[in-house]
C-alpha cells in the first residue's frame, strides 16, 4: 500500500513538476506569439496605465487569449510592464514583443504641425485650432493676449515663435506647443546673435528679431534674404526711413483691404516705415531661422532700393533714379503676370 502510494506521489510530482515547466515556457515564448489581429489598428496607452490595466486591454481588444499569461510574464520580466504613455500604431505583422518593445520605448504615433514663415500670431492661434489633434486651451486672439496668457516677458507675442514643424503626440496642448517653439525661437536667436556681424546698427536680439520679420515679409526666396538684409541695414547706418509695406500693413490691421493707397502710406501709425525712422516697435511676422541669420549676417553690397519683379524676386537699385526706372518697368506697366507680392519659394 504504501509503495502504491509513493508511486502516485511521484506520477503526481512529476505531473505537476511538468506543468510548471511547460507553463514558464509558455511565459517565456509569449513575446514570440503573434497578436490576433487580422488588419492595422491603433492603440491608445493613457497616461497613469498599470501593467494589469494594460493586459486587460490586451486581452479586450483581442490581442491576447488569456491576459493572466501577460501578468505572469510581468512578474518574471518587471521590465516588460514599463509603459510609456501614447498612441502605438499596430500591424498585423507584429509580435506581442514588438508591441511590448515599443511601448516600452516610447515610439508612438507623431502628428505634426507647421507653423509657417510670415504668418502673424492670430494667423497662427487659427491654424492650430484647425488641429483635431491638439489640445486646445489657449484663448487668445490678439498677440498682446496671446502673450499675457503663455506668460512671456514681452508685451506682444508677435514673431516670438520659431516657423518650424514641430512633431507631437496626441493630447498635447497648443500652450505647450507654442512654448516650446518659443523656446526654439529664443535658441535660434541667440545662437545667430552670438556669430553676428559686429558692425551692426541693432541694439539687442530682439531688435535683430524685428528686422528678421520684415525680411521674412519682403521676399520668399532664401537667396534673396541676405541681400534684402543688407539694403535694410545699409538704409539703418544712414538714419533713412525702411519704407517698408509689410509693415505699414501690419500696422494697419483689419483696416487693410489688399490694397496699399497713398494716404495709408503718409498715416502715422508705429508702423509706418514711410513715416517713422528706424524698427517698428515689435516684429511684424514669425521667421524661420534662416531670416534670422540674414539679419545677423547680411550680404554685402551698396543697394539701398528694391522693387518687386512679379516672379517672385527683387530688382535691387543703388540710386533713386535707378529705382524709379526700376518701378517703371515692373510695377507701373501692370504686367497681366505682376504679382505685387512674391510668391514664397525655396
Amino acid at each position: 500500500m504504501i509503495k502504491k502510494f509513493l508511486s502516485l506521489a511521484v506520477v503526481l510530482l512529476a505531473i505537476a513538476v511538468g506543468s510548471g515547466y511547460w507553463g514558464y515556457q509558455r511565459i517565456l515564448e509569449l513575446p514570440q506569439q503573434p497578436l490576433a489581429l487580422t488588419e492595422p489598428t491603433v492603440l491608445e496607452v493613457p497616461r497613469g496605465t498599470s501593467a494589469y490595466q494594460f493586459a486587460q486591454t490586451l486581452e479586450q481588444r483581442g490581442f491576447v487569449e488569456d491576459a493572466r499569461w501577460l501578468r505572469a510574464l510581468f512578474k518574471l520580466q518587471p521590465d516588460m510592464a514599463e509603459l510609456k504613455a501614447g498612441e502605438y500604431q499596430v500591424s498585423v505583422e507584429d509580435s506581442l514583443g514588438d508591441l511590448l518593445r515599443r511601448v516600452r520605448s516610447g515610439e508612438s504615433i507623431q502628428y505634426r504641425v507647421t507653423l509657417i514663415e510670415g504668418s502673424t500670431a492670430p494667423e497662427l492661434l487659427a491654424a492650430l485650432r484647425q488641429s483635431t489633434v491638439l489640445k486646445h486651451e489657449l484663448q487668445s486672439e490678439s498677440a498682446v493676449e496671446l502673450a499675457k496668457e503663455l506668460g512671456l516677458d514681452y508685451a506682444s507675442a508677435e514673431g516670438l515663435f520659431l516657423a518650424e514643424t514641430y512633431q507631437f503626440e496626441r493630447g498635447m496642448s497648443d500652450r505647450d506647443l507654442l512654448l516650446r517653439a518659443h523656446q526654439m525661437l529664443l535658441t535660434a536667436l541667440d545662437k545667430h546673435w552670438q556669430a553676428r556681424d559686429t558692425d551692426l546698427p541693432l541694439a539687442s536680439p530682439y531688435e535683430a528679431l524685428t528686422l528678421a520679420s520684415i525680411v521674412e515679409k519682403e521676399t520668399g526666396l532664401s537667396s534673396e534674404r541676405p541681400v534684402i538684409a543688407g539694403v535694410f541695414i545699409r538704409r539703418l547706418n544712414r538714419n533713412m526711413r525702411l519704407q517698408t509695406d509689410p509693415t505699414v500693413i501690419y500696422g494697419m490691421g483689419e483696416n487693410y483691404q489688399g490694397n496699399l493707397r497713398r494716404k495709408d502710406l503718409r498715416e502715422k501709425t508705429p508702423y509706418n516705415t514711410y513715416v517713422i525712422k528706424g524698427l517698428p516697435p515689435t516684429p511684424i511676422a514669425t521667421v524661420g531661422e534662416e531670416a534670422i541669420a540674414a539679419a545677423l549676417n547680411p550680404a554685402e553690397g551698396t543697394a539701398l532700393f528694391f522693387v518687386a519683379k512679379g516672379d517672385g524676386s527683387h530688382q535691387f537699385s543703388d540710386t533713386l533714379d535707378a529705382h524709379n526706372r526700376a518701378v517703371r518697368e515692373y510695377q507701373l506697366k501692370r504686367r497681366k503676370d505682376y504679382r505685387s507680392s512674391p510668391e514664397a519659394q525655396q
